[in-house]
């Protein structure tokens, strides 16, 4: 019976090519991966592994139509989702960010800027009213938010969406050497970055404590490093940042206008034919690699499994930090283990050029997941 289901379901996803596909990945103890698949333009692989107690990263791959009508556009989106306070503003980005920018793009015809940037808008919107729906109940929930990386090739062009400090890096291919370098694409929004603090102090000159150094660490008002976020309604609305939210969260002065902004930064690139392959990685990647060190992994070893090894290797890295083995870092559990990371997830994307294209073609839909576990009685 689930043998048949399955057949069902791959043909459901892959109409047009009549392969059976799995989609659904396997589990390692905390880590999940897909190590290889194929998007409409060429090779992709995935994995996430969990260090909180609830995965707060979720992440999606969606290949084929881009809209809501079969006349297109077509191509890959990407979307990596890295959840702070809890799992359930990446939980409800994952849900509805890329249904809503289909809607757009199926209402304007094509892929751009603006429907992504509509997209972002609309998802904030709708994370709003859970939070106003569930406040009365559960106020925490209003200091529940997520960075929010979108990647999304159409049409020979890439379009880059960022709020928070995920990052999407291309690997370009020197014509000379053959060697790939590192090109950062995604802008940035965490206050340990100068240019932001400058940016948080310009758009609130009247507050010198818009950023504190608290332990070491930059955060806007003390309490959080990234500036741009979905959800954290906690610094965007007076009306949530009062009791009952519990006092550590709540600032002395009430809230005028949004501290935190949840503006994406977009970007719109023309791919090249030396641009070989893309890293979608929320920060718990980019803590221990740099984006050159994570472009030298992926140009030298084999596509199968690529995604996996890169999060090996900033485990590896971790492990090294804490002068520690990294067989005993995996033998820590979930929760304790973000002491010693973040959640972790990358997605690698290359770019086949000769079939880059806004051709039809195959259908997927995959979403990075974590453990389950049992309830506790």
């Amino acid at each position: 019976m689930l043998a048949t289901l399955m057949k069902l379901l791959s043909a459901c996803l892959w109409p047009s090519s009549g392969r059976s596909v799995d989609s659904s990945g396997k589990q390692d103890g905390l880590l999940w991966y897909k190590d290889s698949g194929q998007h409409l333009l060429g090779d992709f692989s995935m994995a996430v592994v969990q260090a909180n107690n609830l995965l707060e990263d979720q992440s999606q791959v969606e290949s084929g139509p881009l809209s809501t009508l079969d006349s297109g556009p077509y191509g890959t989106f990407i979307g990596i989702y890295d959840g702070h306070g809890g799992p359930e503003t990446s939980r409800f980005v994952n849900d509805h960010l890329f249904q809503h920018l289909k809607r757009f793009a199926a209402e304007q015809g094509s892929m751009s800027m603006d429907v992504i940037r509509k997209a972002y808008e609309a998802t904030e919107e709708g994370f709003l009213g859970v939070v106003t729906k569930q406040w009365p109940v559960k106020p925490l929930i209003a200091a529940v938010g997520s960075c929010c990386l979108v990647g999304v090739i159409c049409g020979g062009m890439l379009y880059i969406a960022n709020v928070g400090d995920s990052r999407a890096v291309l690997g370009r291919a020197m014509k000379a050497t053959g060697e790939a370098i590192a090109l950062q694409l995604s802008a940035e929004h965490n206050v340990s970055i100068e240019s932001v603090r400058q940016e948080m102090h310009s758009l609130h000159p009247d507050d010198s404590h818009i950023v504190v150094l608290k332990h070491n660490v930059w955060r806007v008002k003390g309490l959080i490093q990234v500036s741009r976020s979905i959800g954290d309604m906690y610094l965007k609305k007076a009306e949530f940042n009062r009791e009952p939210l519990y006092t550590k969260y709540r600032l002395r002065e009430p809230i005028k206008r949004p501290i935190l902004s949840g503006e994406p930064s977009i970007t719109e690139h023309e791919l090249q034919p030396q641009d070989q392959f893309l890293i979608f990685a929320s920060d718990g990647l980019w803590e221990q690699l740099s984006n050159q060190e994570a472009v030298d992994i992926v140009q030298n070893h084999p596509r199968n499994g690529i995604a996996r090894r890169l999060v090996k290797t900033a485990m590896q890295a971790a492990a090294k930090k804490r002068e520690m083995r990294y067989s005993d870092l995996m033998k820590i559990e979930r929760g304790v283990r973000r002491h010693f990371h973040d959640d972790i997830t990358v997605v690698v994307i290359y770019l086949d050029t000769n079939v880059v294209s806004s051709a039809k073609g195959p259908s997927l839909s995959i979403r990075g997941r974590g453990m389950t576990f049992p309830k506790k009685l």
